[in-house]
């Protein structure tokens, strides 16, 4: 209805009413040129509607309007695509804007397509509604991983890219990781080869918190040879042999592939005789025969043996071979205690290190025998049952001590070598298996040693004399001084007490010092008699005449001093200028009295006789002056 119907309209009913009220009014109505506005129009042509009118439009409108909240996955529709953008209707009262970015994974996205968006805000700080489809598909894609890992389900991923300690694989359009670890069960050392892959997973581990998850792909397969296990393992039966082909060598085994199970063939179980290694007899991918040990259906483990194929070499052993046999082989093995000697493989005797030397010094087993080295040896003893043997190597030669007695006799003299050196003593090696010790204090006559090293070094030739045989012990007791008589008695004429000589200072401590004496000898001075006549006291090297104050035959003893030198000197000098001034004094008293007696006249042969005593006394005094001071300078 337009303007024109709505004013000839109202010109109608108004005619009408007009007319229609005449009689009643009793007047003329008469009509104006703007009778025809209709005044519910306002000024902007819109019609005012009542209050039911409106409320009736407004349900209408409301029920036109979806209801969205934030934080939520909702549908949408795709309502124009710009070069940057994709407008997407989500039946709100506004549009929203989401990257053309995030649809890279749709290249034929067109009007109308249906997608899931999240709703990020309802409404931002210009009033526009914030959409991403990005953020639907990482919850989409976190439900399915977490629905997987309850429910155990086995999923598909592609491997991105490589990362510490493993690999970042796609799942459902989510990263996750795969440790390297979880990659297969056996180690896997190149990553890069499984970058675009695309595998099946087992999801092991997620973090609600920050979405994160970890997949297995290892899982898969022990799962699958699980299977294979229980099954090869229900018909496993001990004694059983089994074709297997070696997978990997370790220091202490060989793991044998069994067709889906792994056994472990352990490093004794290889051969009969030795090994360092299992890759001296086994190779990789090697197919060989093993028989079954033991095997856990709990722990899962398989012990296999290749050895145990063959007889012991103790069944067949030598029959000729018994005690007392000459026997040859290698060393396989060593202690501490001894050698182990493998006559053949499987077959050994221990050479224990009492059984290496006649000689009564300790044997160093790891020191004396070398891997792989060949010896013979005789057998001491067999135990077949045990399967055991000893051997020895010094029963290779007659024992030495058998002749000790006649060729070692006391107070003969040998040259030995020197093969060990001890703080109380010296060990010489007279001949193989027999030699003896010599005591620190037999070591020389004249010196005393605080170390025999200080004396002799290893390996070097010494001349000895027997002092003792002890054939039980098989010991022999050695002296070094002795091959010289004793100088003591020599010594004891030539440094009597009281006797003056001239030594050296040696080793001087707090409490004093080694005088070096002449033919090597040496005494000992205390500290207080090294003290000089001015006050000081001797050093270390330094030269000085001593008085000898004591001399002890029986213990090698000589004590001396160089302060009694210089005292009893000077006691001396004063002992001496004592007896001169008492021998004047009588000379002068004589002539005196004799002088009285004759009770005469000084003549002038009197007075030169005094005269000439008198110069005789001073001569005398001067000379007696000049003695003490030689006296005093050979004591400084």
């Amino acid at each position: 209805m337009n303007n024109e119907e709505v004013g000839s309209t109202t010109t109608e009913i108004t005619t009408e009413t007009a007319v229609a009220e005449t009689p009643k009014k009793k007047s003329t109505y008469v009509e104006t040129a703007h009778d025809d506005f209709d005044w519910s129009i306002d000024k902007r042509g819109s019609v005012a509607y009542d209050q039911n009118a409106s409320k009736a439009m407004e349900d209408m409108y409301d029920a036109t309007i979806s209801t969205v909240n934030n934080a939520e996955i909702v549908p949408a529709t795709v309502a124009s695509i710009t070069s940057s953008d994709v407008v997407l209707n989500i039946g709100f009262k506004s549009d929203g804007l989401v990257p053309l970015s995030e649809f890279r994974d749709t290249p034929d996205l067109k009007v109308g397509d249906k997608v899931n968006v999240f709703v990020i805000s309802k409404e931002d700080s210009k009033g526009q509604l914030v959409l991403s489809r990005k953020n639907a598909k990482l919850l989409d894609a976190w439900d399915q991983i977490c629905d997987a890992y309850k429910n155990d389900v086995i999923v598909k991923g592609t491997i991105m890219s490589k990362t510490k300690g493993g690999l970042i694989a796609n799942v459902f359009g989510l990263d996750t990781f795969l440790p390297g670890s979880q990659i297969d069960v056996k180690p896997i050392t190149d990553y890069d080869v499984y970058v675009g892959k695309t595998m099946e997973f087992k999801i092991v581990k997620i973090n609600e918190i920050i979405k994160n998850a970890v997949v297995s792909h290892k899982a898969l397969i022990e799962s699958d040879i699980e299977d294979q296990r229980q099954e090869i393992i229900s018909r496993l039966e001990k004694g059983q042999v089994l074709e297997g082909v070696i997978k990997n060598i370790t220091d202490f085994g060989a793991f044998i592939d069994l067709g889906g199970v792994d056994g472990l063939l352990y490093i004794t179980d290889i051969s009969w005789g030795r090994i360092n290694h299992p890759n001296e007899v086994l190779e990789l991918n090697q197919k060989i025969n093993v028989v079954v040990i033991e095997f856990d259906d709990n722990k899962k483990r398989i012990s296999l043996g290749l050895k145990q194929l063959t007889p012991h070499p103790w069944e067949n052993l030598d029959p000729t071979l018994e005690v007392g046999s000459k026997v040859s082989g290698k060393i396989v093995n060593i202690e501490d205690y001894g050698a182990f000697l493998e006559l053949t493989p499987g077959i050994e005797g221990l050479i224990h290190v009492s059984e290496v030397s006649w000689s009564n010094q300790p044997v160093n087993s790891r020191e004396y025998f070398k891997l792989g080295d060949t010896h013979e040896a005789i057998v001491m003893t067999i135990d077949k049952d045990e399967r055991k043997m000893s051997l020895s190597i010094k029963r290779l030669s007659q024992d030495p001590w058998e002749k000790a007695m006649s060729n070692y006799t006391v107070n003969s003299k040998h040259t030995g070598v020197v093969k060990n050196i001890t703080p109380y003593g010296v060990f010489v090696e007279l001949e193989d298996g027999i030699g003896g010790m010599i005591h620190i204090s037999d070591l020389s006559w004249t010196k005393r040693y605080n170390h025999p090293n200080e004396f002799t070094k290893l390996n070097e030739k010494l001349e000895v004399v027997v002092l003792d045989v002890d054939t039980e012990g098989r010991k022999l007791s050695l002296g070094h001084k002795q091959v010289e008589e004793d100088p003591w008695d020599t010594f004891e004429t030539a440094f009597p007490v009281g006797s003056m000589h001239e030594g050296q200072v040696v080793d001087k401590d707090d409490k004093g010092a080694k005088i070096l004496l002449p033919y090597g000898l040496e005494g000992y001075a205390p500290a207080k008699h090294l003290k000089k006549a001015d006050g000081t006291t001797a050093v270390n090297d330094e030269k000085l005449p001593v008085k000898i104050i004591d001399f002890n035959r029986n213990d090698k003893k000589i004590m001396v001093s160089h302060l009694r030198f210089w005292e009893d000197g000077e006691k001396d000098a004063k002992n001496a200028d004592r007896a001169a001034r008492n021998e004047e004094t009588e000379t002068a008293r004589k002539v005196a009295s004799n002088i009285n007696s004759k009770n005469e006249k000084s003549t002038l042969g009197d007075l030169d006789a005094l005269s000439n005593l008198k110069t005789k006394m001073e001569n005398d005094a001067k000379s007696k002056s000049t003695l003490k001071m030689d006296g005093d300078d050979a004591a400084k």
